[in-house]
């Protein structure tokens, strides 16, 4: 099915799209910030997904997308890093304004978040050769300690927003991996990650969602920030 990719975009986007028109919470008045922050962070993960794809460290099957290109990828992998982000942000945003007190402790916060940087550092020190494993644990762990060192309450809320997140994530990135239909539409060489696997998902990417979707929303705080100054 040429299109399965696209559709899966479309499913994932237009819902949250279309909730944005919302009277009370009104998202489509931050559309602007949002999107700006969305698409500086998908440029760098474009690049990083343009060099992974040439290398062979993951691909794309041609039977599930349109076949148009841009940048070596196909136009739905672009597409994604602005679909999937809004969606979830949208995720993201709709709990803070419909559940503001929502966000964990110091306690939780600081040494889970240390735990983890740590965790990561071993992670990329142990597993060389295995570039999916090693770069995608870089950027997690530099977006961990980004939440750590702003003085906001944005980490707080981001991790019980995120275990939200994967509901649809979950779903999502499984049929894109494999899940639910005959071969992948996105294959992974597991000679460059641990080969661990969330039914089809590789660990690796819950990793990948969280620093992407943390790094637009570190974003969109700032900008929001100079805006009310």
């Amino acid at each position: 099915m040429k299109a399965l990719y696209l559709i899966l975009l479309l499913a994932s986007f237009s819902i949250p799209f279309a909730y944005s028109f919302e009277k009370k919470m009104r998202f489509i008045n931050h559309w602007k910030i949002v999107f700006s922050s969305i698409s500086i962070v998908a440029v760098v993960y474009i690049i990083w997904d343009v060099i992974f794809t040439k290398i062979g460290v993951w691909g794309f099957n041609p039977d599930y997308h349109l076949g148009i290109s841009i940048f070596q990828l196909p136009l739905e992998e672009v597409l994604f890093f602005i679909c999937i982000p809004y969606a979830s942000i949208f995720i993201h945003y709709s709990l803070q304004y419909f559940f503001p007190k929502a966000k964990l402790s110091n306690k939780i916060v600081v040494p889970f978040t240390w735990s983890a940087i740590v965790f990561l550092l071993l992670l990329i020190t142990f597993n060389t050769g295995k570039l999916y494993t090693q770069i995608n644990a870089i950027f997690l762990a530099f977006a961990l300690l980004l939440g750590l060192l702003n003085n906001s309450s944005t980490l707080h809320r981001f991790y019980i927003s995120y275990l939200v997140i994967l509901i649809p994530f979950s779903i999502v990135n499984g049929v894109l991996t494999g899940s639910f239909i005959s071969e992948p539409v996105v294959w992974y060489n597991n000679a460059e990650n641990l080969g661990i696997r969330f039914f089809t998902i590789p660990i690796e990417d819950f990793g990948y969602a969280f620093s992407m979707l943390f790094f637009s929303v570190i974003l969109i705080e700032r900008f929001r920030t100079k805006t009310d100054e």
